[in-house]
């Protein structure tokens, strides 16, 4: 029997799981938005704030981590251009689809109560057993790396087709207009907001002249 040749998880993966997010960035200590929640693939380094990616990582590939219930998400959106997310459950939250970085502790024990309850129609985690919405292999792309190290039937390396079709979703999405172009289109619509027929009908009605005032005949 041939065995699959399954291709190794990108490098900035690991570090990637391990990072911790959400510090305070000491070079940017007294601004607003200095909190490290962006994460360089190119630099592979520490994570880093909104102002230090506009310094130093304007033309690097940057994720942006964020926060659900005090765990590490990253939006759909963003990971599926750089990782093969098949077979990890993801969510909807602030209506935008995400999945979790890592394994979250459960306050149940890793037991099958769905089989216990007489419920068939569960799904589980194969790595640390947590209950899915839906039928997906693993809660998070930490789980999927240890199915990877584990069975290797899995893989994160995106393949030609996949990324065919994660193109072909994107070209089939409409384009957000830009801040100028919505300012532009309110602006217009301002003047516009009187419909053509309406306007016309005003126009004519103002350069129409009233006829002479009669009087009533003397009796």
């Amino acid at each position: 029997m041939e065995l699959m040749f399954v291709p190794p998880p990108p490098p900035w993966l690991e570090q990637l799981l391990s990072t911790t997010f959400f510090t305070i960035c000491q070079a940017h200590i007294d601004a607003p938005r200095n909190e490290c929640n962006m994460y360089c693939l190119d630099c592979t380094h520490q994570p880093f704030c909104f102002y230090c990616k506009q310094s130093w990582h304007r033309d690097h590939q940057v994720i942006q981590i964020r926060r659900s219930s005090y765990h590490d998400v990253v939006r759909v959106t963003e990971i599926q251009k750089v990782l093969d997310i098949s077979g990890v459950q993801t969510y909807v939250i602030n209506s935008a689809r995400v999945l979790f970085l890592n394994e979250r502790p459960q306050n149940q024990p890793k037991t099958n109560n769905a089989i216990a309850s007489g419920k068939s129609n569960s799904h589980f985690c194969e790595i640390c057993r947590r209950n899915l919405l839906d039928p997906f292999r693993f809660c998070s792309l930490g789980c999927k790396l240890v199915g990877i190290k584990k069975n290797g039937n899995a893989r994160f390396v995106l393949s030609a087709k996949k990324e065919e079709e994660i193109e072909r979703v994107h070209e089939g999405m409409p384009r957000l207009a830009s801040k100028e172009e919505l300012r532009e289109g309110i602006h217009k619509q301002g003047y516009q907001s009187t419909p053509s027929h309406l306007s016309q009908q005003v126009c004519s009605n103002s350069r129409r002249r009233k006829g002479v005032p009669q009087r009533a005949p003397y009796l």
